[in-house]
């Protein structure tokens, strides 16, 4: 019956999503569903060439329940599911699909598609209008961003002695915690450094974060560590952050490191052939800096945003990376992969609509590594297109 009851009032409650914050379809006798949603009109004006042009409009739809089992314990799940209905049309996804317990002051343990354990820590600077997110949605990175078939307890009270200090752990089962490095086409990976050679998935991974709310002053500290299993090709990931939110103030920072061991091939030339010299290592480090603050209007809330972004690359050999004729092959390679100066801002108009604009001034050269990686088609341009600034603007409705 309550089956019955919960399909006839779920059509109807999302027919009247835009009366609502949020849409609860059940609450009762300890269980309770919600619903959520979000559509986001959006486009990023730049050169034709670059990655992520043009139109980038995008609906989600979302669950969430939890149900009372015991005084002290209680079952939860969540699914989200994002549909891209601008230029990449083709690349929807789940984006959550979870379930677990919690045992209150014990913890709570999940399994399922969710966050990477470092997301904890990155997105303390991943709240810009528009762009953003280098870090917390990055394929450089193991476990940094959302990833499938992962176990994740969690304690959000250190064991109910304190509400400052939380912690998680984190093991992902052949999921996709690390992308293929070969995604980075110009690369010359060796085999096997971010695939399992038995089942052609991601490699096993864990990590783990810490947060200290720091007493009443409205300021966080966070670190956290992931890396892969395999030991000869170990891609590990570490990172800190700071973030203060009070008196309409938001500061975001945050540093991270990531090493891929042994997983870029160097060649050198005889007789006119390339042949591989040894195995090198790739190292990916940078840093994310943040600014907003809230103002008040009379209809709604204005907040302006400034941020920095800057990752590099490095290996510790030459001869590694080639594309558009450019050839990083010096010792010490170290290029920007990311580098730019974002202003913008986000319009709340009410809890339901916003407006937003960023503008992002890119601070890539040409001859810089993050240019080619940048560049989707060079259209007779070789990197160019990947220098280029790009303003986004979009409508966002959300319930």
């Amino acid at each position: 019956m309550k089956r019955n009851l919960l399909a006839i009032a779920i059509p109807a409650l999302l027919v009247a999503a835009g009366a609502n914050a949020s849409i609860e379809v059940w609450n009762k006798d300890g269980n309770k569903v919600d619903f959520y949603g979000r559509v986001k009109a959006a486009n990023h004006i730049t050169d034709r060439g670059q990655k992520g042009e043009g139109d980038d409009t995008s609906a989600r739809l979302g669950m969430s329940g939890e149900t009372q089992i015991t005084d002290s314990v209680s079952g939860y799940g969540r699914w989200e599911y994002e549909a891209k209905a601008g230029k990449n049309s083709d690349d929807n996804e789940v984006r959550y699909a979870f379930a677990g317990l919690n045992f209150g002051d014990v913890g709570s343990f999940d399994y399922g598609r969710n966050d990477g354990v470092l997301k904890a820590i990155t997105a303390y600077t991943d709240v810009l209008p528009e762009f953003g997110g280098d870090a917390a949605n990055n394929e450089w990175h193991v476990l940094s961003e959302r990833t499938k078939a992962v176990a994740t307890y969690r304690n959000n009270n250190f064991f109910g002695l304190t509400n400052d200090i939380s912690f998680a752990l984190q093991y992902a089962d052949n999921g996709d915690a690390v992308k293929d490095i070969k995604n980075k086409k110009w690369l010359d990976p060796v085999f096997g450094t971010t695939k399992d050679s038995i089942n052609g998935r991601s490699k096993e991974a864990w990590g783990a974060n810490i947060q200290w709310n720091i007493f009443d002053t409205g300021l966080t500290a966070g670190a956290g560590y992931a890396q892969t299993s395999k030991s000869d090709s170990r891609q590990s990931t570490w990172a800190t952050g700071l973030k203060y939110n009070n008196y309409n103030l938001y500061l975001g920072a945050n540093y991270f490191q990531s090493k891929h061991k042994n997983a870029v091939g160097t060649y050198g030339i005889a007789d006119g052939s390339y042949y591989r010299l040894r195995d090198t290592d790739l190292k990916v480090r940078g840093f994310e800096l943040v600014a907003q603050y809230g103002i008040d209007l009379e209809v709604g809330r204005l907040t302006p945003s400034l941020a920095y972004v800057q990752h590099k690359v490095k290996s510790s050999d030459y001869d590694n990376f080639s594309k558009y004729g450019y050839r990083w092959k010096y010792r010490g390679f170290n290029s920007p992969e990311a580098k730019y100066v974002s202003v913008g801002a986000t319009y709340d108009l009410n809890k339901n609509f916003s407006t937003i604009v960023e503008y992002k001034f890119n601070l890539l050269d040409r001859k810089d590594f993050g240019a080619a990686s940048n560049t989707e088609n060079s259209r007779g341009h070789d990197t160019k297109p990947g220098t280029k600034d790009v303003l986004g603007v979009g409508l966002i409705y959300q319930f």
